[in-house]
């Protein structure tokens, strides 16, 4: 059975979390404007990095997603749109 990108928690808990806090979305959204090769280069890094500190599963499954051209392209339309609806929570 494949597992759909919408099926891990922990990826739908991110883009929730980067809807609810401004520099997180700035900062995923910077993440995925990046060219695609720039962008699979630095995540792969990031999840390397993850590993070798012993980041939770499923946090690391979580970024892993965001090497996906597709999975990047949603996920950048859903954290615009957090932007432009201000959903976020002042801190």
């Amino acid at each position: 059975m494949t597992t759909s990108v919408g099926d891990i928690d922990a990826f739908i808990d991110m883009l929730r979390a980067a809807c609810d806090d401004k520099p997180m979305n700035d900062q995923l959204e910077k993440l995925l404007s990046m060219p695609d090769d720039k962008r699979q280069a630095l995540i792969r890094k990031w999840v390397d990095d993850m590993v070798t500190a012993k980041a939770p599963h499923d946090l690391i499954e979580a970024v892993a997603c965001l090497v996906d051209d597709k999975v990047a392209e949603k996920a950048y339309e859903v954290i615009y749109n957090c932007k432009r609806q201000g959903r976020w929570r002042m801190r």
